[in-house]
Parts: structure tokens; sequence; C-alpha cells
């Protein structure tokens, strides 16, 4: 089975999330308007320049977002919370954390279903004025 080719504009979209870099921090970096990164991370294939250099401004790899994998993604952080959770004995006393990894997972999750639930909104409203 042939693997699907992956939405570099949506990849840049979750890898930027994932990272917590704001949209206008982004196109700040890459000398663009946030409008303008708004609409990069609705394209399908973005030019290899314009990859190449949001790549940088990430601090990802190319091919990190041309092969990005939500479903691996999850994995990488499940294990490593699971692991985390597990091998808890073994870290550092002095080590704090000041938040909880997991809670941020949770947050992002949900901002990612908040964002696709207006995103169907705003589709649906162009459906009805179409």
């Amino acid at each position: 089975m042939e693997k699907q080719q992956t939405h570099q504009g949506r990849a840049v979209k979750r890898i930027r999330e994932i990272l917590g870099v704001k949209q206008e921090q982004l196109a700040q970096d890459l000398g663009i308007t946030q409008q303008a990164v708004s609409l990069l991370e609705g394209k399908e294939t973005i030019d290899a320049k314009l990859l190449e250099d949001v790549a940088k401004a990430l601090h990802v790899t190319v091919e990190s977002i041309k092969n990005y994998d939500e479903d691996a993604t999850i994995n990488i952080f499940s294990n490593t919370f699971t692991d985390f959770k597990d091998n808890a004995s073994a870290i550092n006393s002095n080590c704090h954390l000041t938040f909880n990894p997991i809670d941020k997972v949770v947050e992002l999750y949900e901002r990612m279903l908040k964002e696709k639930d207006e995103e169907m909104a705003r589709l649906r409203q162009k459906l009805g004025n179409a």
C-alpha cells in the first residue's frame, strides 16, 4: 500500500502548534505577514525554498515536515509520557516540573479540535451562502 503524501501546510501548522510558536512569530521569522502564514498552512505542497525557510525558522528538518505523521507523533508522546510515569523513581529528586506534560498535550488537542470546529463552521457558512 502506497503512503499518502503529507499535506505540508497542515504539517507546518501541527509542528508549529506542538512547539508553541504563534503564526505571528513564524511570520516575523520568515519576513512575511501572519495572513501569508495562514495561507501557507492551507497549502498541500509548499515551494521547496519556502519549506526550507519554514523548517529553519521552526528548528526542524525539511524531512520532518515532508514526512510528518500525526499518528506517529501521538505514539511518541504517548510512549514518552508512559516511560516518564513508569520511571518516575529514576528522575533526579531535585527536578520539579511546574506543569503536567499530559495537560499540555490535552490542551493542544483541545485547541486543534476547536480549530477544526471553527473551520467546519466556516465551510458550512460558505456552502450556505453558495
